[in-house]
C-alpha cells in the first residue's frame, strides 16, 4: 500500500479541519476589514488631504521602490531551488514564483506554495523541493523582516516614552538568527518531511545557500522600507526627527511585515502589517499623515504582486506552464 494511500482514511477529517479553519480565516479577515475600513472612513477627510501631499515625484519613487522589491525576493527563491538541485533560469524561475505569490492573498497560507510546485513540476522540478523552498521563503523572509525590524520594537511597545533593555532585544536576536542556521533550517525540514511521510531531500541546504538568500530577502525588506520612508517624509512635520523617522519607516516596515508574515489567519497580514505600521509612524507624525502613508503602500504592494505576477503569467502560459486540461501527459513524470 502506497503512502497516499495509507492516509486516505483520515482524509474527511482532514478536509473538515480544513474548511472550518477557513471559515474561521474568513470571519477574522472580514473584521480587519471592516474595523480598519471604519477607521479609514471616520478620518477621511484629514486622510484624503495627506494623500494630495505625497506628491507626484515622491509617489513615482515610492512605486519604483516597491517595484523592485519582489523581484529581489525571487533571486533569494532562486538560489534555494538552486542549492537542493534545480537551477532555473530567471525568466521561468519569476514566471513560477510571482504567479504562484498571488495564492498568498486566499484565506490559507500555503496557496503561493501549492502554486509554485505545479508549475515548477511542469519544469521538471519535483514537487517536493518546490514546496520546501516555498516554505523555506516564507520562514526566512518573516525571519530577516523581524530581525532588522527589531531596533523599531521598542517605539512600538513603548510609544517611545520608556526604554527597552538592549540585553532583551540582543537575546530576540539571538533566538531568531538560531532558527536561520542551517543545521536547525536541515534538521526542521527532516522532521517535517517525516512527519508527512515524504521522503528527505537529496542533500541539506547549504551555509552559504542560506546566507546568501538571507542577504537576498532583507534587501527586499530594506527596498520596501524604503518605499515607506520617501512618503513617510513628505508628510513628517518638518521639526520631525530624521532618525527616528528613518527607524519608524524602515526598520518600522520590516517589523510590521514580520509580524504580517506570522500572522497566518489573515492573507498578506492585511490589516495586522498596517496597524503596526500607523502605530509606529504616528509617533513622528499624524494619525492621519500615518493612515495616508499605510494606505498607499498597501496600494503599492497589491500593485506591484499583480503587475509581476501579469508578467509572470504571460511568460508562463507562453511556455505551457499553467495547468490546463490536457490530461495527465501535460506534465512531465517524476517526484510527486
Amino acid at each position: 500500500m502506497s503512502r497516499v494511500e495509507a492516509g486516505a482514511p483520515g482524509r474527511p477529517r482532514r478536509t473538515r479541519r480544513k474548511r472550518v479553519l477557513d471559515v474561521l480565516r474568513i470571519g477574522f479577515l472580514v473584521l480587519v476589514l471592516v474595523a480598519v475600513g471604519a477607521a479609514l472612513w471616520s478620518n477621511w477627510e484629514e486622510v484624503r488631504g495627506d494623500l494630495g501631499r505625497i506628491g507626484p515625484v515622491t509617489l513615482l519613487a515610492a512605486t519604483a521602490l516597491a517595484m523592485l522589491s519582489p523581484f529581489v525576493t525571487v533571486l533569494g527563491w532562486r538560489v534555494l531551488l538552486a542549492d537542493l538541485g534545480s537551477r532555473l533560469h530567471i525568466a521561468p524561475a519569476s514566471g513560477v514564483f510571482f504567479v504562484g505569490q498571488l495564492g498568498k492573498y486566499l484565506p490559507g497560507s500555503v496557496w503561493s506554495v501549492v502554486v509554485q510546485t505545479d508549475m515548477a513540476h511542469r519544469l521538471g522540478v519535483p514537487r517536493r523541493r518546490t514546496a520546501v523552498v516555498g516554505l523555506l521563503t516564507i520562514a526566512l523572509s518573516a525571519l530577516t523582516g523581524m530581525i532588522l525590524g527589531l531596533p523599531a520594537l521598542p517605539v512600538l511597545l513603548t510609544r517611545g516614552d520608556a526604554v527597552v533593555p538592549w540585553w532583551s532585544l540582543v537575546l530576540i536576536i539571538g533566538v531568531l538568527g538560531v532558527l536561520l542556521w542551517p543545521p536547525v533550517l536541515n534538521r526542521g525540514i527532516r522532521t517535517m518531511l517525516r512527519l508527512l511521510r515524504r521522503d528527505p531531500l537529496e542533500h541539506d541546504l547549504t551555509h552559504a545557500a542560506v546566507g546568501l538568500s538571507s542577504l537576498w530577502f532583507a534587501s527586499s525588506w530594506l527596498v520596501g522600507g524604503l518605499s515607506v520612508w520617501v512618503m513617510a517624509r513628505n508628510l513628517a512635520p518638518d521639526d520631525a526627527d530624521a532618525s527616528r523617522l528613518m527607524l519608524v519607516a524602515v526598520s518600522g516596515y520590516l517589523l510590521a511585515a514580520g509580524i504580517g508574515m506570522f500572522s497566518i489567519v489573515v492573507p498578506a497580514g492585511v490589516g495586522v502589517r498596517d496597524g503596526v505600521m500607523i502605530l509606529l509612524l504616528a509617533t513622528s507624525m499624524s494619525v492621519s499623515a500615518a493612515t495616508a502613508v499605510v494606505v498607499v503602500a498597501r496600494f503599492l504592494t497589491v500593485l506591484a504582486d499583480v503587475v509581476w505576477a501579469a508578467v509572470g503569467w504571460l511568460w508562463a502560459k507562453t511556455h505551457d506552464l499553467l495547468p490546463s486540461p490536457a490530461g495527465p501527459g501535460a506534465a512531465p513524470q517524476g517526484d510527486r
